[in-house]
């Protein structure tokens, strides 16, 4: 009984010391079930729920219930069962980084965010940051911001003969005003991690792989790596190098050190992953999805879709030495066993306008065995012959 009480004054003790060392800033009061009040709100949710409604009839919605579920639940683990109830998550298939919710609850996520973040708590952090913007009413605040802002300019350029100087002011104070938001936005984002399962530091990876993204899309279109600290004037958000600073700071500070868990993002992206990297590669990016494609392989290997991407990205370069290491690539993809019958496709083509004829046929011939009822199977069929 000594024993016991020992070890449940200790508990107590430790409990209490580490409550007092917890410097996070307590998350607001979440009411599930909102309803707009003001003439604003109800004008902001009528519009909202206008664009859910288009969102429900796009045909570019992915609507396969396997990732829908996987993203609710990320989001879920994220923000808490209760917060996360009544929202309405949209996938749509736009080969961009990008994600936005609406003050009706409507979460909306590119295919392209999902394409490059690697675990759960990088996409945990992206999707906390949109919620904060749901959860600090964000889209309402910023409406009257800039109706307040426009009446302003609208009575400035009557009654004030040099008006221009406050017309400026005032513009500038719009895009400060968003990017204040996006950092509170942010660091909320932030809080709903180092409450979660999940690693604060994701929030500020996040940031820096898309630098690296960006700096190899400057460098293969023959410009230069130039990442800022501050944002433009009409910048609407912070620069990635600012976030980046801010959320590593923060992470470091916070001391989040949790173990390990169990990450299900790669088998949920196992079935789309070739659909998104095939839409990478349409953007005509060599550089940006170079890099991607090897920072992907980072966490997971050179994969078959990684490498029959690959392929495909210098092939449709198409410079001589290119075609050759495309061949490598779908040489190896198929190699490993699992490729798709598209990997025969590629190599064959890629030999082909490399002038090895024979060897190019045999490929697209394979092709045409394996899914006899592809779409280009009359074109494929007179490469052959």
């Amino acid at each position: 009984m000594r024993t016991l009480t020992s070890a449940l004054l200790l508990g107590a003790v430790m409990s209490t010391a580490a409550l007092a060392a917890d410097k996070r800033p307590p998350l607001p009061t979440y009411t599930q079930a909102y309803t707009p009040t003001t003439v604003d709100e109800r004008g902001a949710w009528m519009e909202a729920d206008e664009d859910e409604r288009r969102l429900r009839e796009s045909r570019s919605v992915i609507r396969d219930p396997a990732l829908n579920a996987y993203v609710r639940s990320v989001l879920c683990r994220t923000v808490g069962e209760d917060r996360c109830k009544s929202v309405r998550i949209y996938i749509d298939e736009i080969p961009a980084f990008n994600a936005t919710m609406s003050p009706n609850g409507t979460l909306t996520i590119w295919s392209g965010l999902l394409l490059r973040v690697r675990n759960e708590a990088e996409l945990g952090s992206i999707l906390g940051h949109e919620f904060g913007h749901f959860e600090l009413r964000h889209s309402l605040m910023d409406f009257k911001n800039r109706r307040s802002g426009s009446d302003l300019m609208a009575w400035a350029s009557i009654l004030v003969r040099n008006s221009s100087n406050i017309r400026y002011d005032t513009i500038g104070g719009f895009y400060a005003f968003d990017r204040a938001q996006e950092r509170e936005a942010d660091m909320m984002g932030f809080q709903y991690l180092t409450r979660s399962r999940y690693p604060s530091s994701a929030s500020a990876d996040v940031w820096d792989h898309l630098m690296g993204e960006a700096d190899a899309t400057a460098i293969g279109r023959k410009g230069r790596a130039q990442q800022k600290y501050v944002a433009g004037f009409f910048a609407t958000h912070p620069t990635n190098l600012a976030r980046a600073t801010y959320l590593r700071a923060a992470s470091i500070e916070a001391h989040d050190v949790k173990p390990p868990v169990v990450d299900t993002h790669q088998a949920a992206m196992a079935k789309w992953l070739p659909v998104f990297l095939n839409d990478q590669i349409k953007l005509n990016d060599f550089g940006g999805s170079e890099y991607l494609l090897a920072y992907l392989a980072e966490g997971s290997g050179w994969t078959t879709p990684l490498l029959c991407a690959r392929g495909d990205l210098y092939r449709e370069r198409g410079n001589p030495r290119d075609l050759v290491s495309a061949a490598q690539f779908y040489q190896e993809a198929i190699g490993k066993g699992d490729a798709l019958p598209e990997a025969y496709r590629g190599l064959g083509l890629a030999l082909l306008r490399s002038q090895q004829v024979a060897e190019g046929q045999a490929a697209l011939a394979t092709y045409l065995r394996l899914k006899p009822a592809a779409t280009d199977a009359a074109l494929i069929a007179t490469l052959i012959s």
